[in-house]
């Protein structure tokens, strides 16, 4: 473990940058415009404990751990995501003489405090369960270890970063069970809650199994295949619905998916057997059509009758419209029709359970276990590990927390990525992480695939971890 970045070092150039340069209105997104400056994306209270440990001098190691106290009333079991976006933070962590020159200027803080942030760089060791990992209630997803002011500054954007993909993933993988290999595909960037959210929803949902997503950042971004169709106004644009579905056919003849339902469902998948019966000798064929409206089981069965009579049979059926894992899962027990789904909102805002009840807290410091004891929260002491027990189907069977220096007793989730600030080796890849995401709700026992809620399975606190909390509790 090394020592504080916030050692011995010239920062005199960096600290006369931050004095003599006004901050602008281009410096909240570090002067590209893309998004706000990382470093500042914390809580006030980061900064003020930084300045009061640095006065102190406590930046001996400290271990925090990120986890779940429990998990939402319709969640059975979650899915870690968005440790690719914590790692790139903690790699590229670091403040600009405009983010220092910001904070000089509002008068809070101490000038040699300022001067020591512009050499503040993570330095510490980062232990994570692989992305697409399943996990429950009280395990640590992420464990980080570094000199205190380091592990407790990265606190805010940690828990943003790994609470916001961890709940999306989660969200997504319950409608992944309940399409049962159908195609999804994410829709949710205009509802999403800002653009970083838009895109890393969409990062989430491809993890835990999405086959795609409209949102084009996040194609250019993270290799996501994109799935479009049109809207309602690029029919009402035309002077007539054929015109405009022959239109875009003509436009895209590979890859096209028509909107039916501006004005009458049936009517526009009549439209589509006219069209495609006048298309015949181009050669050009409809792929499918979309639904974003109305009773979509009924629709569907109605539309599918009217495409198989025209000689349409090989056109799909997508719909779209308010979808989540329920809906989903009742237009299967329906035997609706139905090739693929489009999920918008209600995956991207996790509309039945907006957010996790998440915590980082400190568990070491200074080699001395410590645990928080308030009523309702207390914490857990130590350096832990998860081991998970499998069944001789390889099916999820129990869990265990124990001390990282106890007995290995079965397969350990923490695994080493980072150490000293570095990543120990190349990241895993999106297609890697949503290959383990698939094998992992594989290996799901059934009732916990359900989307009811199920008899959880066993997770155990070791004796080590209750024989500490006891020493703790009587010192």
């Amino acid at each position: 473990m090394p020592h504080s970045s916030f050692g011995s070092g010239d920062a005199d150039d960096a600290a006369t940058s931050a004095a003599t340069h006004p901050p602008s209105a281009d410096d909240a997104s570090g002067g590209t415009g893309e998004s706000p400056a990382p470093a500042l994306l914390t809580d006030l209270y980061q900064l003020t404990m930084l300045q009061a440990y640095l006065e102190r001098g406590m930046e001996e190691p400290a271990v925090f751990e990120f986890f779940v106290r429990q998990l939402p009333e319709r969640r059975n079991f979650l899915i870690a995501a968005g440790l690719e976006q914590l790692l790139e933070y903690l790699e590229t962590l670091r403040f600009g003489p405009r983010d220092l020159g910001w904070l000089e200027s509002t008068g809070r803080f101490a000038p040699e405090f300022i001067r020591r942030l512009a050499r503040l760089r993570f330095t510490g060791d980062v232990d994570a369960v692989p992305e697409g990992t399943v996990c429950f209630a009280d395990q640590p997803i992420v464990r980080v270890t570094a000199p205190l002011p380091e592990a407790q500054f990265i606190e805010s954007r940690l828990i943003n970063l790994l609470h916001f993909e961890t709940l999306i993933a989660s969200k997504a993988a319950r409608c992944v069970l309940a399409a049962g290999g159908r195609p999804l595909v994410d829709f949710g960037l205009r509802r999403a809650h800002g653009a970083e959210a838009g895109a890393l929803a969409a990062r989430a949902a491809y993890l835990a199994g999405f086959h795609g997503t409209a949102t084009v950042e996040a194609g250019r971004r993270f290799g996501i295949p994109l799935s479009g169709t049109m809207a309602h106004s690029f029919v009402q644009a035309h002077r007539s619905q054929i015109d405009a579905f022959r239109h875009f056919v003509d436009c895209f003849p590979d890859d096209n998916t028509l909107l039916i339902d501006t004005f009458d469902t049936l009517q526009g998948a009549r439209t589509v057997v006219t069209l495609a019966q006048q298309l015949r000798p181009s050669g050009k064929r409809i792929r499918a059509v979309r639904i974003d409206s109305g009773d979509l089981a009924q629709a569907s069965r109605d539309v599918r009758a009217i495409l198989d009579q025209g000689g349409c049979g090989d056109v799909g059926i997508f719909v779209s419209g308010n979808l989540d894992e329920s809906a989903i899962a009742d237009l299967v027990a329906r035997r609706a029709p139905v090739d693929g789904f489009g999920v918008g909102t209600r995956l991207d805002v996790s509309a039945d359970a907006p957010a996790l009840d998440c915590v980082y807290k400190l568990q070491e410091y200074a080699g001395r276990a410590t645990r928080k004891r308030s009523a309702g929260k207390a914490t857990w002491p130590g350096r832990k590990q998860i081991e998970r027990h499998r069944d001789a189907q390889g099916v999820l069977a129990r869990d265990a927390i124990v001390l990282e220096e106890e007995p290995r007793r079965g397969e350990r989730l923490l695994m080493p990525v980072m150490r000293g600030g570095r990543r120990v080796g190349p990241p895993p890849t999106l297609a890697v992480a949503r290959g383990h995401a698939q094998r992992e709700l594989a290996s799901l026992p059934p009732r916990l695939r359900s989307l009811d809620p199920g008899e959880a399975i066993p997770v155990e606190i070791s004796s080590g971890i209750r024989a500490l909390a006891r020493t703790i509790d009587g010192e």
